[in-house]
């Protein structure tokens, strides 16, 4: 995989990689940024949602578990200081759906942990992350 960012002007770039998709990567006044897109470690966040995401609805569509409605939410804690890196991580299921099975979405959960979601293998090699599930 590539990526790269090209320089917009001031403090804004657009980041794109082999998808050839887009994203706007910005900063706030205080930094000399005009506030105007995702910060990088947003993205890195949004990244690990996305990855666990598509796994958990892919393993539960094979269960036959039938959502209605599905969201990870990853809130990060960071260090006060610079480089101001994440120290802990939670990631948080929240579905709903027609007689879903906990046993098959903390088995979803747990396989895309243990096996498949590679931004979450990635980070848990050096942040901790408590992962919760929240069925509605």
């Amino acid at each position: 995989m590539d990526a790269k960012v090209i320089w917009k002007n001031r403090m804004s770039f657009d980041g794109t990689s082999d998808s050839g998709f887009t994203v706007p990567l910005g900063t706030t006044p205080e930094v000399g940024g005009d506030d105007d897109g995702f910060r990088p470690l947003e993205l890195l966040a949004v990244g690990l949602a996305g990855c666990t995401a598509m796994d958990v609805v892919s393993i539960l569509t094979k269960k036959r578990q039938e959502l209605t409605s599905f969201e990870v939410r990853v809130h990060a804690d960071r260090q006060d200081e610079h480089p101001k890196v994440f120290t802990h991580l939670t990631i948080e299921y929240v579905l709903s759906g027609n007689d879903l099975s906990h046993e098959a979405v903390e088995r979803a959960v747990q396989l895309s942990a243990e096996k498949y979601c590679p931004a979450q293998a990635m980070f848990a090699k050096i942040v901790p992350i408590d992962l919760k599930i929240t069925i509605q």
